[in-house]
Protein backbone atom coordinates (compact mmCIF):
# COMPACT_ATOMS: atom_id res chain seq x y z
CA UNK A 1 0.00 0.00 0.00
CA UNK A 2 1.26 3.34 -1.05
CA UNK A 3 1.25 6.39 0.84
CA UNK A 4 1.19 9.48 0.56
CA UNK A 5 1.38 12.57 2.87
CA UNK A 6 -0.56 16.25 2.70
CA UNK A 7 0.70 19.01 3.76
CA UNK A 8 -0.91 18.70 6.69
CA UNK A 9 0.15 15.70 7.76
CA UNK A 10 -2.72 13.54 6.50
CA UNK A 11 -1.81 10.48 5.06
CA UNK A 12 -3.57 9.18 2.05
CA UNK A 13 -3.82 5.88 0.16
CA UNK A 14 -2.96 5.64 -3.25
CA UNK A 15 -2.27 3.02 -6.11
CA UNK A 16 -1.19 2.56 -9.45
CA UNK A 17 -0.66 -0.23 -12.21
CA UNK A 18 -0.64 -0.01 -16.14
CA UNK A 19 1.71 2.21 -18.75
CA UNK A 20 0.84 4.84 -20.83
CA UNK A 21 -1.11 8.26 -20.34
CA UNK A 22 -1.58 9.17 -16.60
CA UNK A 23 -5.02 8.69 -15.22
CA UNK A 24 -5.85 10.12 -12.14
CA UNK A 25 -9.23 8.39 -10.31
CA UNK A 26 -10.78 10.03 -7.34
CA UNK A 27 -13.89 8.30 -5.87
CA UNK A 28 -17.02 9.36 -4.31
CA UNK A 29 -17.73 11.11 -1.06
CA UNK A 30 -17.76 8.09 0.93
CA UNK A 31 -15.75 5.58 -1.17
CA UNK A 32 -12.57 4.37 -1.60
CA UNK A 33 -10.03 3.95 -5.01
CA UNK A 34 -11.09 0.09 -4.41
CA UNK A 35 -14.37 1.75 -6.36
CA UNK A 36 -11.62 1.73 -9.58
CA UNK A 37 -10.88 -1.70 -9.11
CA UNK A 38 -13.05 -3.08 -12.44
CA UNK A 39 -12.00 0.14 -14.17
CA UNK A 40 -8.44 -0.72 -13.64
CA UNK A 41 -8.39 -3.83 -14.63
CA UNK A 42 -9.99 -2.91 -17.66
CA UNK A 43 -8.17 -0.21 -18.66
CA UNK A 44 -4.49 -0.91 -17.17
CA UNK A 45 -3.20 -2.11 -20.60
CA UNK A 46 -3.15 1.21 -21.86
CA UNK A 47 -3.05 4.10 -19.51
CA UNK A 48 -0.97 4.47 -16.12
CA UNK A 49 -4.07 4.25 -13.69
CA UNK A 50 -3.33 6.17 -10.38
CA UNK A 51 -6.06 5.66 -7.65
CA UNK A 52 -6.39 8.14 -4.73
CA UNK A 53 -8.46 7.75 -1.27
CA UNK A 54 -9.61 11.27 0.08
CA UNK A 55 -8.88 12.14 3.59
CA UNK A 56 -11.02 10.80 5.96
CA UNK A 57 -12.08 7.56 4.23
CA UNK A 58 -10.99 3.99 4.62
CA UNK A 59 -6.85 3.57 3.56
CA UNK A 60 -6.55 7.55 4.53
CA UNK A 61 -6.13 9.19 7.57
CA UNK A 62 -8.94 10.80 9.48
CA UNK A 63 -8.19 14.88 9.81
CA UNK A 64 -8.42 16.14 13.32
CA UNK A 65 -10.49 18.79 12.04
CA UNK A 66 -13.57 17.42 10.12
CA UNK A 67 -13.78 21.07 8.67
CA UNK A 68 -11.30 19.75 6.20
CA UNK A 69 -13.58 17.39 5.04
CA UNK A 70 -14.58 20.29 1.87
CA UNK A 71 -13.96 20.26 -2.11
CA UNK A 72 -11.14 22.95 -1.38
CA UNK A 73 -9.00 21.40 0.47
CA UNK A 74 -9.71 17.89 -1.32
CA UNK A 75 -8.48 19.70 -4.20
CA UNK A 76 -5.36 21.42 -2.48
CA UNK A 77 -4.78 17.54 -1.71
CA UNK A 78 -4.39 16.30 -5.17
CA UNK A 79 -2.55 19.00 -6.10
CA UNK A 80 0.05 17.93 -3.67
CA UNK A 81 -0.02 14.66 -4.75
CA UNK A 82 0.44 14.89 -8.45
CA UNK A 83 3.69 17.44 -7.67
CA UNK A 84 4.57 14.55 -5.16
CA UNK A 85 4.17 12.32 -8.39
CA UNK A 86 6.02 14.59 -10.37
CA UNK A 87 2.87 14.86 -13.14
CA UNK A 88 2.87 17.60 -14.82
CA UNK A 89 -0.96 16.65 -16.52
CA UNK A 90 -3.33 14.12 -16.46
CA UNK A 91 -6.82 12.74 -17.07
CA UNK A 92 -9.01 12.97 -14.53
CA UNK A 93 -11.68 10.71 -13.41
CA UNK A 94 -13.83 11.78 -11.47
CA UNK A 95 -16.79 9.74 -9.62
CA UNK A 96 -19.58 11.95 -7.86
CA UNK A 97 -17.72 14.06 -5.37
CA UNK A 98 -14.33 13.13 -7.27
CA UNK A 99 -16.31 14.83 -10.35
CA UNK A 100 -16.52 17.75 -8.09
CA UNK A 101 -13.03 18.20 -7.54
CA UNK A 102 -12.06 17.44 -10.94
CA UNK A 103 -14.32 20.34 -11.84
CA UNK A 104 -12.84 22.73 -9.16
CA UNK A 105 -8.90 21.84 -10.71
CA UNK A 106 -10.06 23.57 -13.53
CA UNK A 107 -10.94 26.35 -11.96
CA UNK A 108 -7.54 26.61 -9.77
CA UNK A 109 -4.80 24.34 -11.94
CA UNK A 110 -5.80 23.90 -15.39
CA UNK A 111 -3.06 23.65 -16.79
CA UNK A 112 -2.66 20.15 -15.09
CA UNK A 113 -5.44 18.50 -16.82
CA UNK A 114 -5.15 17.04 -20.03
CA UNK A 115 -8.89 15.70 -19.90
CA UNK A 116 -11.95 15.27 -17.30
CA UNK A 117 -13.90 11.96 -17.42
CA UNK A 118 -17.43 13.34 -15.35
CA UNK A 119 -18.73 9.84 -13.96
CA UNK A 120 -22.62 10.83 -12.87
CA UNK A 121 -21.99 14.49 -11.60
CA UNK A 122 -22.69 17.93 -13.04
CA UNK A 123 -22.74 21.54 -11.79
CA UNK A 124 -26.27 20.77 -10.75
CA UNK A 125 -27.28 17.94 -7.49
CA UNK A 126 -30.64 16.84 -8.32
CA UNK A 127 -32.03 16.94 -4.55
CA UNK A 128 -33.74 13.71 -4.41
CA UNK A 129 -30.61 12.36 -4.46
CA UNK A 130 -28.29 14.63 -2.65
CA UNK A 131 -31.04 14.09 0.42
CA UNK A 132 -30.64 10.44 -0.06
CA UNK A 133 -27.07 10.62 0.70
CA UNK A 134 -27.50 12.94 3.71
CA UNK A 135 -30.04 10.30 4.98
CA UNK A 136 -27.08 7.71 5.34
CA UNK A 137 -23.65 9.89 5.89
CA UNK A 138 -22.21 8.80 8.97
CA UNK A 139 -24.38 6.33 10.20
CA UNK A 140 -23.70 2.38 9.90
CA UNK A 141 -26.35 0.64 7.86
CA UNK A 142 -28.99 -1.13 8.88
CA UNK A 143 -27.80 -4.61 8.20
CA UNK A 144 -26.32 -7.48 10.36
CA UNK A 145 -23.71 -9.02 8.02
CA UNK A 146 -22.84 -8.66 4.41
CA UNK A 147 -25.30 -11.08 2.90
CA UNK A 148 -28.10 -9.28 4.60
CA UNK A 149 -27.05 -5.70 3.36
CA UNK A 150 -27.03 -7.44 -1.11
CA UNK A 151 -30.46 -8.86 -0.27
CA UNK A 152 -31.24 -5.06 1.29
CA UNK A 153 -29.26 -2.89 -1.63
CA UNK A 154 -31.15 -5.50 -3.94
CA UNK A 155 -34.29 -4.57 -2.65
CA UNK A 156 -33.48 -0.60 -2.67
CA UNK A 157 -31.27 -0.03 -5.79
CA UNK A 158 -32.13 -3.14 -7.72
CA UNK A 159 -34.84 -1.15 -10.02
CA UNK A 160 -31.57 0.92 -10.69
CA UNK A 161 -29.32 -1.53 -11.30
CA UNK A 162 -31.72 -4.53 -13.11
CA UNK A 163 -28.51 -6.86 -14.07
CA UNK A 164 -26.94 -6.97 -10.73
CA UNK A 165 -26.79 -10.28 -9.16
CA UNK A 166 -27.31 -11.32 -5.61
CA UNK A 167 -23.22 -12.02 -5.72
CA UNK A 168 -22.31 -8.79 -7.12
CA UNK A 169 -24.02 -6.84 -4.84
CA UNK A 170 -22.55 -9.32 -2.12
CA UNK A 171 -19.21 -8.18 -3.84
CA UNK A 172 -19.94 -4.32 -2.99
CA UNK A 173 -21.04 -4.59 0.38
CA UNK A 174 -17.97 -6.17 1.35
CA UNK A 175 -15.93 -3.52 -0.21
CA UNK A 176 -17.79 -0.81 1.31
CA UNK A 177 -18.79 -1.73 4.67
CA UNK A 178 -16.97 -3.86 7.44
CA UNK A 179 -18.32 -6.72 9.53
CA UNK A 180 -18.28 -5.17 13.41
CA UNK A 181 -19.66 -6.64 16.12
CA UNK A 182 -23.07 -5.83 16.49
CA UNK A 183 -23.55 -5.46 12.92
CA UNK A 184 -22.01 -4.00 9.56
CA UNK A 185 -19.66 -0.45 10.02
CA UNK A 186 -18.49 2.51 7.56
CA UNK A 187 -15.07 2.50 6.64
CA UNK A 188 -14.91 6.31 6.50
CA UNK A 189 -14.73 9.01 9.45
CA UNK A 190 -18.52 9.66 10.63
CA UNK A 191 -17.76 13.01 11.19
CA UNK A 192 -17.95 13.29 7.65
CA UNK A 193 -21.71 13.96 8.41
CA UNK A 194 -20.92 17.24 9.88
CA UNK A 195 -19.11 18.22 7.46
CA UNK A 196 -22.12 17.70 4.86
CA UNK A 197 -24.65 19.00 7.09
CA UNK A 198 -22.37 22.42 7.31
CA UNK A 199 -21.73 22.86 3.64
CA UNK A 200 -25.27 21.97 2.97
CA UNK A 201 -26.29 25.38 4.61
CA UNK A 202 -24.36 27.53 1.69
CA UNK A 203 -24.63 25.10 -1.17
CA UNK A 204 -25.46 27.13 -3.98
CA UNK A 205 -28.74 25.49 -6.25
CA UNK A 206 -25.57 25.14 -9.13
CA UNK A 207 -22.06 25.78 -9.85
CA UNK A 208 -22.54 26.34 -13.33
CA UNK A 209 -19.61 28.57 -13.69
CA UNK A 210 -17.25 25.60 -12.37
CA UNK A 211 -18.34 23.49 -14.81
CA UNK A 212 -17.97 25.89 -17.80
CA UNK A 213 -14.08 26.33 -16.24
CA UNK A 214 -13.68 23.11 -18.15
CA UNK A 215 -13.91 24.95 -21.56
CA UNK A 216 -10.68 23.72 -23.89
CA UNK A 217 -10.33 20.79 -22.16
CA UNK A 218 -11.41 17.59 -23.48
CA UNK A 219 -14.19 15.96 -21.54
CA UNK A 220 -16.76 12.98 -21.64
CA UNK A 221 -19.52 12.73 -19.19
CA UNK A 222 -21.52 9.92 -18.02
CA UNK A 223 -24.83 9.81 -16.56
CA UNK A 224 -26.43 6.61 -15.57
CA UNK A 225 -29.92 6.03 -17.19
CA UNK A 226 -31.41 6.25 -13.18
CA UNK A 227 -29.07 8.43 -11.60
CA UNK A 228 -31.13 10.76 -9.05
CA UNK A 229 -27.99 12.79 -8.64
CA UNK A 230 -27.71 13.82 -12.56
CA UNK A 231 -30.64 15.10 -13.77
CA UNK A 232 -31.35 14.31 -17.89
CA UNK A 233 -32.33 18.02 -17.67
CA UNK A 234 -29.00 19.05 -16.17
CA UNK A 235 -26.81 16.60 -18.57
CA UNK A 236 -28.69 17.76 -21.64
CA UNK A 237 -27.66 21.31 -20.32
CA UNK A 238 -24.45 20.42 -19.67
CA UNK A 239 -24.20 18.65 -23.45
CA UNK A 240 -25.53 22.30 -25.10
CA UNK A 241 -22.65 24.05 -23.03
CA UNK A 242 -20.12 21.42 -24.19
CA UNK A 243 -21.39 19.94 -27.60
CA UNK A 244 -18.09 18.98 -27.91
CA UNK A 245 -17.99 16.49 -25.03
CA UNK A 246 -18.49 13.15 -25.44
CA UNK A 247 -21.78 12.36 -23.57
CA UNK A 248 -23.12 8.71 -22.65
CA UNK A 249 -26.51 7.49 -20.78
CA UNK A 250 -24.90 4.38 -19.06
CA UNK A 251 -27.71 2.25 -19.37
CA UNK A 252 -29.44 0.20 -16.13
CA UNK A 253 -27.08 1.80 -13.98
CA UNK A 254 -28.11 4.51 -11.29
CA UNK A 255 -25.80 6.26 -9.13
CA UNK A 256 -22.76 5.60 -9.84
CA UNK A 257 -21.72 3.57 -13.14
CA UNK A 258 -19.21 1.09 -12.09
CA UNK A 259 -17.16 2.31 -15.66
CA UNK A 260 -16.71 -1.76 -16.49
CA UNK A 261 -20.08 -0.98 -18.57
CA UNK A 262 -19.08 -1.02 -22.41
CA UNK A 263 -20.52 2.07 -22.95
CA UNK A 264 -18.29 3.78 -19.79
CA UNK A 265 -14.78 2.37 -21.67
CA UNK A 266 -15.87 3.37 -24.92
CA UNK A 267 -16.14 6.93 -23.54
CA UNK A 268 -12.83 6.52 -22.06
CA UNK A 269 -11.27 5.54 -25.08
CA UNK A 270 -12.88 8.36 -27.25
CA UNK A 271 -11.41 10.23 -24.80
CA UNK A 272 -8.11 9.17 -24.79
CA UNK A 273 -7.79 9.48 -28.37
CA UNK A 274 -8.61 12.62 -28.21
CA UNK A 275 -5.05 15.19 -27.97
CA UNK A 276 -4.36 15.12 -24.38
CA UNK A 277 -0.82 14.30 -24.26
Amino acid sequence: MSRFVTPDGIGLHWEEAGEGVPVLCLPGLTRSLEDFDEFTAAVNDRARVIRLTLRGRMGSDHAPDWRSYNIGQETQDVLAFLDHLGLDRVVVVGTSRGGLVAMTLAMVARDKLAGVLLNDVGPEIDRTGLHRIVDYVGHNPPYADHEEAARGMAATFGPAFPDFTHDRWLHFVRRWWRQGPEGLEITYDPKMRDALVEQMQDLPDDIWPVFDALAGIPLAILRGEHSDILSAETFARMQARRPDAIAVTVPDRGHVPVLDEPEALAAFDQLLEQDIV
